[in-house]
């Protein structure tokens, strides 16, 4: 798109254009610049051209995502020339600048301010602006739609895995306390939203940092400890989805409230791996717990639990039979949803000095063969389903014809319950339907 107004015109309301890249915590991190961006009176351009100043949210997990993450400020340089770079990437500025010395400021993950004082100093304003006039979807990211909200309850992680170097991009865990994360949701759910997606590093250890401290809301205490918070978020009338849950023996404390429709029956817990070995190697937390008898545990408490998951291949060292290991697990623990990545050097990263790396063809290999396993049992899982009942949440509507999601699905990263003849429905409604097939991911429903 072309702008008909010069940018320099006098009184012409200031845009930024936006990219967001990474994970649903850096769009958090994304959404609060935007929001305060709006109420200060810039509008959001969809395009480079008509934007007065560019910002990239970077991610720096992984040597690809780090490609991308440059590759995306060099496009926004040559196409704008006027670029602000932040996120977990930003924490290397040296590396930034050296490949891009023409960006205007460099700054790390978390540090909305200093991007929005950036902004105001490279793209000022004329004028006030009405902030709710002229809002349209930016450049590179998907804007939460309003039925939906991620709620973010800490920051950074104290884990030392080895393939890991967010703590040193993002810090050491820093809670929130309970009642400002429940003042934000019972704000967010006010306005409309009907889902909560509760995110941190690691969910299980919120409050640790703070010795769980008692904190005050609605006039009463509640502790900042994640049972605690999650039995409050239960009382707002919304879906409330755990993400980022590593699997420590507190967690068991949430399966009743799952089971009681407090919280949704649903838990992302990035495993990683299943052979103890290699989990070992890796330096994860709750290495040494038996996450099949966990499992075991919370389905046996709540039947319906979904479970999502990632796992890496190829690591360092990794065997044929660690391998098998793993594919054994996977079998085992009929886990609902999957992601699998193929093992990569991150800079920083103590798995880089492992010996025995596992060949590229081999990662390939490995990475096909458990996506195969797994579409195996997803497939068995979903066509369990057909028959059934559930609640949906509705995100798309296109005539009589309806994109929706279960309890078992997070946005974008899991299935959807496509719902066929029912006019008249909205995004954001929640209703009953009758699941009538499956595929190898999504369900096919009627409503009821």
């Amino acid at each position: 798109m072309t702008t008909t107004e010069p940018r320099d015109a006098p009184g012409r309301q200031r845009r930024v254009g936006f990219v967001s890249l990474g994970c649903p915590k850096a769009l958090v991190d994304s959404e609060r610049i935007l929001t305060q961006l709006r109420l200060d009176g810039y509008a959001i351009s969809p395009s480079y051209e008509d934007a007065d100043v560019v910002v990239v949210n970077t991610c720096g997990f992984i040597d690809s995502a780090r490609a991308e993450s440059l590759d995306a400020i060099g496009e926004a340089l040559d196409a704008n020339g006027k670029v602000i770079v932040t996120g977990c990437l930003g924490a290397q500025a040296g590396l930034i600048r050296a490949l891009h010395p023409k960006v205007l400021s460099v700054t790390g993950p978390q540090q909305y301010e200093q991007v929005v004082g950036a902004v105001h100093e490279h793209a000022p304003m004329d004028r006030r602006h009405d902030p709710f006039t002229d809002l349209v979807p930016p450049q590179g990211i998907k804007l939460t739609p309003r039925h939906y909200a991620y709620l973010k309850i800490s920051e950074g992680c104290n884990h030392k895995c080895s393939f890991c170097i967010i703590p040193s991009m993002r810090g050491k865990l820093a809670s929130r306390l309970a009642g400002d994360v429940l003042g934000e949701a019972q704000r967010l759910v006010a306005a409309g939203v009907q889902e909560l997606l509760v995110i941190s590093q690691d969910t299980s250890a919120y409050g640790a940092d703070l010795r769980y401290r008692e904190d005050q809301w609605r006039g009463q205490s509640v502790r900042t400890r994640l049972t605690e918070l999650c039995e409050a978020l239960g009382t707002l009338g919304a879906w409330v989805r755990l993400h980022y849950v590593y699997p420590y023996p507190h967690v068991d404390e949430l399966l009743p409230l799952m089971a009681d429709g407090k919280v949704l029956p649903y838990l992302d817990v990035p495993f990683q791996h299943g052979s103890p070995r290699i989990l070992k190697a890796m330096r994860r937390p709750a290495a040494a717990e038996n996450n099949l008898e966990r499992i075991h545990g919370w389905r046996a408490v709540c039947p319906e639990l979904a479970i999502r998951s990632t796992f890496i291949v190829g690591f360092p060292g990794e065997t044929e039979q660690d391998f098998e290991v793993l594919l054994d697990f996977l079998r085992e623990a009929q886990l609902d949803r999957v992601g699998c990545f193929q093992y990569s050097d991150v800079e920083g990263a103590a798995a880089n000095a492992l010996p025995d790396p596992v060949p590229v063809a081999v990662k390939a290999e490995r990475e096909a063969e458990f996506m195969a396993v797994q579409a195996e049992i997803s497939r068995g899982r979903l066509a369990g389903r057909v028959g059934r009942e559930l609640e949906v949440l509705v995100d798309e509507v296109a005539g009589a014809t309806a994109v929706a999601r279960s309890y078992a699905d997070a946005p974008d990263i899991d299935g959807l319950v496509h719902i066929e003849h029912a006019p008249g429905l909205r995004p954001g409604q929640r209703l009953r339907v009758r699941v009538t097939g499956s595929s190898d991911h999504d369900l096919f429903a009627q409503r009821v």
